[in-house]
């Protein structure tokens, strides 16, 4: 098999691990069938079927993300300008995108990052890696690579990117605390950090949160977790946004 070209070559570059990289529909799959991380719930499982990927950037992102954001929560658009704003995106940097799902962010990155700069959209759903290279490859940006890997082992070399954001994902892993530490590893001193996941509001579900959790797979944290997580770990320039059951936080790695 010859060696992967464009972003895919670029992204290759950055992996730590020596076991060979196999390409498969036009991303990298580091994942064999056994190693593929274990589903926290019906919520996980849902991104890897074919039907979701099929909608999600049209239908179902959207309107998941309004009814948990509420009314005048920001669109899709908007949550975009936000990752942006949060991690600082600047032409030439090394994006980490986790959980990119189809890659719609992982595009509007590589726009902002400019031929010279490179996104790596990293997923465990071989589905969703399958439409983003497909839709990658319609809108002609070479600046792109995707990764089939485990968030909770990142496979990159440490200070690999400028930039790492995880949108709409960290409640779905099984140790997520565990996964902040990894895109900690593989920031540069100086990067950026951009998550969007869930949040508990004062005197919002007390007493059904074990059950939501546990039902759902997806983690309720209280306000100040991800925020704590953030600075315990070196970020400074913590920022919060609260906005319905989600919140939008943003730090910068000493």
């Amino acid at each position: 098999m010859s060696p992967p070209s464009g972003g895919l070559g670029r992204a290759e570059a950055l992996l730590s691990t020596t076991a060979p990289a196999e390409s498969e529909d036009g991303y990298i799959d580091l994942l064999g069938p056994d190693d593929a991380p274990e589903s926290t719930g019906a919520a996980q499982n849902l991104m890897t079927t074919g039907f979701v990927p099929a909608i999600y950037e049209r239908w179902w992102r959207p309107a998941l993300g309004r009814a948990v954001k509420g009314l005048t929560g920001p669109g899709m658009d908007e949550e975009v300008r936000i990752a942006r704003l949060l991690l600082g995106l600047a032409a030439g940097h090394r994006v980490l995108d986790v959980a990119c799902g189809p890659g719609n962010f992982s595009r509007e990155f590589a726009k902002a990052v400019g031929p010279q700069g490179l996104v790596v959209g990293l997923d465990a759903s071989e589905t969703m890696l399958s439409r983003a290279v497909r839709d990658t490859d319609k809108a002609g940006l070479e600046n792109v690579g995707y990764v089939r890997g485990d968030v909770a082992a990142l496979p990159f070399a440490d200070a690999s990117f400028d930039a790492v954001c995880c949108f709409a994902a960290l409640h779905l892993f099984a140790d997520p605390f565990d996964a902040i530490g990894e895109m900690t590893r593989v920031l540069s001193p100086g990067g950026r950090i951009a998550i969007l996941t869930s949040v508990r509001r004062p005197l919002a579900l007390p007493p059904l949160k074990p059950i939501v959790e546990r039902t759902s797979g997806m983690r309720v944290f209280e306000h100040d977790e991800i925020v704590t997580a953030l600075r315990t770990r070196g970020f400074s320039d913590v920022h919060q946004r609260v906005s319905g059951l989600v919140q939008f936080v943003g730090g910068r790695l000493a």
